[in-house]
Protein backbone atom coordinates (compact mmCIF):
# COMPACT_ATOMS: atom_id res chain seq x y z
CA UNK A 1 0.00 0.00 0.00
CA UNK A 2 1.41 3.84 -0.98
CA UNK A 3 2.39 5.81 1.71
CA UNK A 4 0.06 8.78 0.52
CA UNK A 5 -3.91 8.84 1.05
CA UNK A 6 -4.49 8.54 -3.07
CA UNK A 7 -2.72 5.87 -5.21
CA UNK A 8 -0.23 7.55 -8.10
CA UNK A 9 -2.15 7.04 -11.52
CA UNK A 10 -0.19 4.05 -12.80
CA UNK A 11 -0.40 1.86 -16.23
CA UNK A 12 -1.16 -1.19 -13.89
CA UNK A 13 -4.21 0.60 -12.35
CA UNK A 14 -5.36 1.88 -15.46
CA UNK A 15 -5.09 -1.73 -17.11
CA UNK A 16 -7.28 -3.14 -13.94
CA UNK A 17 -9.84 -0.43 -14.46
CA UNK A 18 -10.29 -1.45 -17.98
CA UNK A 19 -10.19 -5.57 -17.22
CA UNK A 20 -12.58 -4.77 -15.22
CA UNK A 21 -14.97 -2.79 -16.69
CA UNK A 22 -14.36 -2.60 -20.70
CA UNK A 23 -17.49 -1.09 -21.95
CA UNK A 24 -18.15 1.60 -19.17
CA UNK A 25 -14.79 2.73 -19.54
CA UNK A 26 -14.73 3.09 -23.15
CA UNK A 27 -18.04 4.48 -23.07
CA UNK A 28 -16.88 7.11 -20.60
CA UNK A 29 -13.42 8.01 -22.41
CA UNK A 30 -15.80 8.70 -25.30
CA UNK A 31 -18.00 11.10 -23.56
CA UNK A 32 -15.17 12.77 -21.76
CA UNK A 33 -13.69 13.49 -25.43
CA UNK A 34 -17.19 14.70 -26.97
CA UNK A 35 -17.50 17.04 -23.67
CA UNK A 36 -14.46 18.59 -23.87
CA UNK A 37 -13.83 19.10 -27.80
CA UNK A 38 -14.36 22.67 -28.86
CA UNK A 39 -17.76 23.38 -29.18
CA UNK A 40 -20.33 26.84 -28.31
CA UNK A 41 -17.21 26.63 -25.80
CA UNK A 42 -13.80 26.44 -26.54
CA UNK A 43 -11.92 23.81 -25.17
CA UNK A 44 -9.74 25.86 -22.78
CA UNK A 45 -12.91 27.58 -20.97
CA UNK A 46 -14.06 24.19 -20.85
CA UNK A 47 -10.97 22.99 -19.33
CA UNK A 48 -10.98 25.93 -16.76
CA UNK A 49 -14.16 24.85 -15.81
CA UNK A 50 -13.20 21.71 -15.25
CA UNK A 51 -10.15 23.11 -13.09
CA UNK A 52 -12.91 24.68 -11.17
CA UNK A 53 -15.34 21.80 -10.80
CA UNK A 54 -12.41 19.82 -9.79
CA UNK A 55 -11.68 22.13 -6.67
CA UNK A 56 -15.28 22.14 -5.78
CA UNK A 57 -15.55 18.12 -5.60
CA UNK A 58 -11.63 17.96 -4.50
CA UNK A 59 -10.39 15.61 -6.64
CA UNK A 60 -7.06 15.90 -6.89
CA UNK A 61 -6.44 13.31 -10.11
CA UNK A 62 -9.20 15.53 -11.83
CA UNK A 63 -7.47 19.03 -10.41
CA UNK A 64 -3.75 17.65 -11.67
CA UNK A 65 -5.04 16.28 -15.60
CA UNK A 66 -7.49 19.23 -15.75
CA UNK A 67 -4.40 21.83 -14.76
CA UNK A 68 -2.39 20.17 -17.17
CA UNK A 69 -5.11 19.83 -20.08
CA UNK A 70 -5.56 23.61 -19.41
CA UNK A 71 -2.26 24.83 -20.04
CA UNK A 72 -1.77 22.72 -22.96
CA UNK A 73 -5.28 24.51 -24.43
CA UNK A 74 -3.53 27.78 -23.29
CA UNK A 75 -4.37 28.68 -20.28
CA UNK A 76 -2.34 30.87 -18.24
CA UNK A 77 -1.49 30.42 -14.77
CA UNK A 78 -3.51 33.17 -13.98
CA UNK A 79 -6.66 32.21 -15.88
CA UNK A 80 -6.72 28.91 -13.70
CA UNK A 81 -6.14 30.49 -10.40
CA UNK A 82 -9.13 32.47 -10.99
CA UNK A 83 -11.01 30.01 -12.21
CA UNK A 84 -9.97 28.31 -8.71
CA UNK A 85 -11.17 31.71 -7.12
CA UNK A 86 -14.70 31.62 -8.68
CA UNK A 87 -14.83 27.75 -7.53
CA UNK A 88 -14.08 28.92 -3.90
CA UNK A 89 -16.76 31.66 -3.85
CA UNK A 90 -19.31 29.05 -5.69
CA UNK A 91 -18.21 26.92 -2.35
CA UNK A 92 -19.16 29.65 0.11
CA UNK A 93 -21.67 30.65 -1.48
CA UNK A 94 -23.53 27.66 -0.79
CA UNK A 95 -22.78 27.50 2.60
CA UNK A 96 -23.81 31.42 2.89
CA UNK A 97 -26.95 29.73 0.96
CA UNK A 98 -27.58 27.27 3.11
CA UNK A 99 -27.05 28.87 6.47
CA UNK A 100 -31.50 30.09 6.05
CA UNK A 101 -31.82 26.40 6.85
CA UNK A 102 -29.85 26.48 10.42
CA UNK A 103 -31.44 30.39 10.73
CA UNK A 104 -35.21 28.54 10.04
CA UNK A 105 -34.52 25.90 12.43
CA UNK A 106 -33.00 28.09 15.21
CA UNK A 107 -36.67 30.63 14.41
CA UNK A 108 -38.99 26.88 14.71
CA UNK A 109 -36.92 26.40 18.27
CA UNK A 110 -37.20 29.56 19.23
CA UNK A 111 -40.82 29.43 18.78
CA UNK A 112 -41.58 26.14 20.04
CA UNK A 113 -39.44 26.68 23.58
CA UNK A 114 -41.82 30.01 23.56
CA UNK A 115 -45.17 28.01 23.15
CA UNK A 116 -44.22 25.62 25.27
CA UNK A 117 -43.02 27.86 28.29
Amino acid sequence: MSDTLYPKPSKALADKRRELAPDVEAAFLAFSQAVFKDGALPRKTKQLIAVAVAHVTQCPYCIQGHTKAATRDGATPQEIMEAIWVAAEMRAGGAFAHSNLALATLEEIDNSRKQSG
